[in-house]
């Protein structure tokens, strides 16, 4: 089997393995940012590197809704220079300086409805565990998405011992295995072929269907991000009003 149809078919193993595995978690996500988006709370989604990816792909997006808000903090996860200024010696240096997570918590006001998800595949790093740990701390109740069985395995790199697993109230597996990648060719001493971006996005488009589901359910019509790349549509343009409008308000208590 080529790498190709290998890498297409050990990942499409590892989404079944998610649906199998991971879908009451996931409902059990969901039932928790339903309730607190009902409420009037905000869910917030934080990860560092490529992680970040994630919690764009929540929002915003095309098909998202208010309640979300991707923390991303661009020193952490601006490396597409590689190297230079905005390179990728930065950031990795910067996850593991512990005290960084709580200057950005103390940026906001949190709200007793709000919650956080925060994303990593290897959920040991000082910056991950202490968002975490300072979002609980501020009584925030906490969802991972996490490889569970590298993250159960890695020694923990925060000066705790402690890893994300550790201060979350929830677990998503994203069942990729140690080090992420899957594939092994002859002549290379490295994997190739990550495999957390495809769960990862499963997992937060499963997150936000299920959530909107739940929504309605409860008599709260989600204000939805459109699509907005047909060319004349008014009622698009109108309904991106709407969401603009909608997500400065739900962001007032963060900075009252």
């Amino acid at each position: 089997m080529s790498a190709l149809d290998s890498y297409f078919e050990k990942s499409l193993a590892l989404l079944h393995s998610l649906k199998a595995n991971e879908t009451a978690n996931i409902r059990a996500a969901a039932a928790l940012c339903a309730d607190r988006i009902a409420q009037g709370g905000l869910v917030f989604l934080f990860g560092n590197g490529h992680s970040r990816m994630m919690c764009e792909e929540m929002t915003p997006r095309q098909g998202c809704f208010t309640g979300w808000v991707a923390l991303v903090e661009l020193a952490l996860s601006n490396h597409a220079s590689i190297i230079g200024a905005n390179g990728l010696r930065t950031p990795l240096h910067l996850e593991k300086y512990e005290g960084y997570a709580e200057e950005l918590l103390k940026s906001f006001h949190f709200g007793p409805n709000d919650a956080m998800i925060v994303i990593s595949t290897s959920g040991i790093r000082p910056v991950i565990v202490e968002m975490a740990a300072g979002a609980r701390k501020r009584s925030l109740p906490v969802i991972a998405i996490v490889a569970k069985q590298h993250c159960q395995n890695a020694p923990s790199g925060h000066s705790s011992g402690t890893k994300l697993i550790d201060h979350a109230d929830i677990v998503i597996d994203n069942q990729c295995p140690p080090g992420d990648c899957i594939i092994e060719l002859p002549g290379l001493e490295w994997r190739t072929g990550p495999t957390s971006t495809l769960t990862g996005a499963m997992i937060i488009n499963m997150l936000r269907v299920e959530t909107a589901e739940l929504l309605l359910a409860k008599g709260v019509k989600p204000v939805l991000l459109p699509s907005h790349q047909f060319v004349g549509n008014t009622s698009a343009a109108e309904q991106l009003d709407r969401f603009y409008e909608e997500y400065r308000r739900s962001l007032r208590h963060l900075y009252e």
